[in-house]
């Protein structure tokens, strides 16, 4: 059966050649499930995350590539145990989001689409930014109103047309949604080609560890990309036949903005009834995810599970990190705070192998982190 897209609550396809970013009845959709590649497959001449094309359900003649993935595996030793970052900051737009905005629009402008349309409380939208200039695309990103100067300046310095949006994260989505009729809706949140390409967060773990999976994965979540990219790609290969059991996947969230964890926890599968309350971790403060069922799925499945944290957590974990070298967004150093707290309850042992994936450079949080310092700009 070739691939298509698929919509997961109904079962119904349509073909990848005509550029959708939703279902008939605006659901979000998915790729059918891929056989995955082999190890013999990899394209090592290439020193990026298209090393791994041969996984991708479209063949892609001329990527937009800057060199995204590949990124370190650093071994650090946080509450007292030896664990593994994967510093995923270390990208062309300093954050994860790169590897999805490269494949996305790759994929898009292959097909003919030249202007796209982005919401983004950030990353996403500099990833898209970035990725749509070097390809010769129009990109218009809409974001909150309190997102990070340091984040809409480097949308703005790509060329992109930056629309702030009074309100919270959920009102820029809506008015992104109401203008998805007047301009191609590129959203990573939406768009199932931007999983294609975090799945290859797993892809390169898997080769990291030497062709094997790790025991645990621990990543910050908003909208749940990053778990469903992870599930996506080891499921791929498992069923490759390279790994011979998915590692379990724990996301980590805010608990003034945690509804995927808060759902998980719950053991409901819908989003709780809890109004969202402002949160220093601004790339995970999600209020309504799309995927909620599919990534409580996928914690499910893999035998993870999810955290909610306190801000002065997330906030300690920051400045911990940095003290050990890591310098990296409130957003993601919820993986650290969630590990130690998975260590003390005794549902990770200090002898798997686990791995925190950091998201996003510090360097875009600069007055998040100068209040925790106490210290002017």
């Amino acid at each position: 059966m070739h691939p298509a897209y698929i919509d997961p609550h109904t079962g119904e396809t349509f073909p990848l050649d005509i550029p959708r970013w939703c279902g008939i009845a605006h659901a979000p959709l998915l790729i059918t499930k891929l056989p995955g590649i082999t190890r013999d497959r990899i394209d090592t001449k290439i020193r990026s995350l298209w090393r791994y094309h041969a996984s991708f359900p479209l063949r892609v003649s001329d990527p937009i590539t800057l060199g995204e993935g590949c990124t370190p595996l650093v071994p650090r030793r946080i509450h007292g145990t030896e664990v593994l970052i994967k510093c995923e900051w270390f990208m062309p737009t300093g954050s994860f989001k790169d590897r999805g905005a490269s494949v996305m629009l790759s994929v898009l402008r292959q097909q003919g689409i030249t202007a796209v349309l982005e919401d983004s409380s950030g990353n996403g939208g500099a990833a898209v930014s970035c990725y749509a200039a070097a390809g010769g695309m129009a990109a218009t990103i809409m974001a909150p109103a309190s997102t990070s100067p340091a984040k809409t300046v480097q949308m703005r310095a790509h060329g992109a047309a930056v629309e702030l949006i009074p309100g919270n994260r959920q009102a820029t989505s809506d008015a992104a949604v109401a203008r998805a009729s007047d301009i191609f809706y590129a959203s990573h949140n939406w768009q199932p080609f931007f999983l294609q390409g975090t799945k290859t967060l797993a892809y390169e773990l898997w080769e990291d560890l030497g062709f094997q999976a790790p025991d645990n994965v621990i990543v910050p979540c908003g909208a749940g990309s990053t778990v469903l990219g992870l599930e996506i790609g080891f499921g791929e290969l498992l069923r490759a036949g390279e790994i011979t059991r998915m590692p379990r996947i724990f996301a980590a969230q805010p608990a003034n903005c945690g509804p995927i964890a808060a759902a998980f926890l719950s053991g409901i599968d819908h989003i709780p009834d809890t109004p969202p309350l402002p949160t220093i971790a601004e790339g995970t403060a999600i209020a309504q995810p799309l995927r909620l069922r599919e990534c409580l799925a996928a914690l499910r499945d893999t035998k993870g599970g999810a955290i909610l944290l306190s801000e002065a957590e997330i906030a300690a974990a920051t400045l911990d990190l940095a003290r050990i070298g890591i310098y990296v967004e409130p957003t993601c150093a919820q993986a650290a705070a969630a590990f130690a707290r998975l260590l003390d309850a005794g549902t990770i042992a200090a002898a798997q192998t686990t791995i925190l994936v950091m998201t996003g450079t510090g360097l875009k949080a600069t007055p998040r982190i100068a209040e925790m310092l106490g210290v002017a700009l």
